[in-house]
């Protein structure tokens, strides 16, 4: 992605309204490509979760059903 040409800073987007839209105003600049990795990262992110979190289920039971 490109640095944020063409973006004058704002302080409207300090703001949780202002920053959605300035998330929206630089996500218009992402190629295709850059969109599929994201989702990419994103997909593996939570794969990678979703896995440590059933370790730690299987180690819980295994200890005696602990918590």
């Amino acid at each position: 992605m490109k640095p944020f040409e063409g973006y004058a800073p704002d302080w409207k987007w300090c703001s949780a309204g202002g920053s959605r839209d300035f998330d929206r105003l630089s996500d218009r600049q992402l190629t295709f490509r850059e969109k599929l990795e994201w989702l990419e990262e994103a997909e593996t992110l939570t794969l990678g979760l979703r896995e440590e979190r059933q370790k730690r289920r299987g180690e819980r039971q295994s200890e005696g059903g602990k918590l």
